[in-house]
């Protein structure tokens, strides 16, 4: 697979998920483990340019696909339009579901939705903050597609 542009090859048992392959074998850590279960958001990483949660993705599954997780988002040392976007808006409290946050919305933005702030809360419902900066994670998302489109 190539994981954030390079190249990578592991083997490994069967059972193991993409976050743990992340996070235990390629020492990236940004991709947060959180409820394990899919559920809370904290995983997200792009696969194929698909947003997907980490800790329900078998590693097996994603033979020879690109995945992009927080630490690839960036351009060298230039922030993603959404990472500085959250800063602006103070979309991170505790930064735990940031990562998650961040995959997400790059990836409905990139998809075409997230028109109007109704679409981004439907869209971004499977990420959750237990902090509740929801009105600073929509200030971000909304600063951001307006760059990245």
């Amino acid at each position: 697979m190539i994981v954030n542009g390079s190249a990578t090859s592991l083997t490994v048992d069967p059972r193991v998920t993409l976050l743990d392959a992340l996070r235990e074998r390629l020492q990236l850590p940004g991709t947060k483990k959180g409820c394990d279960r899919g559920q809370c958001g904290a995983c997200t990483v792009h696969v194929d340019g698909r947003r997907v949660v980490s800790c329900l993705t078998l590693l097996a599954t994603v033979d020879g696909a690109s995945v992009t997780t927080i630490e690839g988002l960036a351009d060298g040392d230039r922030p993603h339009p959404l990472q500085r976007a959250f800063v602006d808006h103070d979309g991170l409290q505790c930064g735990f579901c940031t990562p998650g946050q961040i995959m997400s919305a790059a990836a409905i933005i990139d998809e075409g939705g997230a028109r109007t702030d109704a679409e981004v809360r439907e869209q971004m419902s499977g990420n959750i903050c237990r902090c509740s900066a929801y009105p600073g994670i929509l200030a971000a998302i909304r600063q951001a597609r307006t760059e990245m489109r």
